[in-house]
């Protein structure tokens, strides 16, 4: 190889080993579906209290979910725990009517329904004036 190429690839290599930032908790695989009406997100959670180990939020077009299980069994003889964070964020669609999302929780399936209003203009079109 030239030394010009193994420079690059050498410069190649160093770029891909810098630390790139990784998100401080695992994340929760959604299956999502979308319609002309609503955009639905599910994800498996199960074992989970919805009403304290869930929260999810939307600000400025992005959905946020965060679950935390901490789970303690005790016996005579015997201690168990089971603890641990998940969360995901995902880019709503531009016409998510964030105010109107919901969430459901049963049977160990959370499911987020994002209603959707018309479709947004597709823009305006600009006349270029030549001088």
């Amino acid at each position: 190889m030239s030394g010009t190429m193994t420079r690059w690839l050498g410069d190649m290599t160093d770029w891909f080993e810098v630390d790139l930032p990784r998100p401080l908790l695992p994340a929760i695989r959604f299956e999502d579906k979308i319609s002309a009406e609503e955009y639905v997100l599910r994800a498996e959670l199960p074992g989970l209290d919805p009403e304290k180990d869930v929260q999810i939020t939307a600000l400025h077009g992005v959905l946020t979910v965060k679950a935390e299980r901490h789970e303690e069994e005790a016996s005579r003889h015997r201690s168990d725990f089971r603890y641990g964070s998940v969360q995901r964020s995902v880019r709503l669609p531009a016409n998510a009517d964030e105010p109107r999302i919901t969430a459901s929780y049963r049977k160990g399936i959370l499911e987020i329904t994002v209603p959707l209003t018309a479709p947004l203009d597709t823009g305006t079109t600009i006349t270029v004036r030549t001088e």
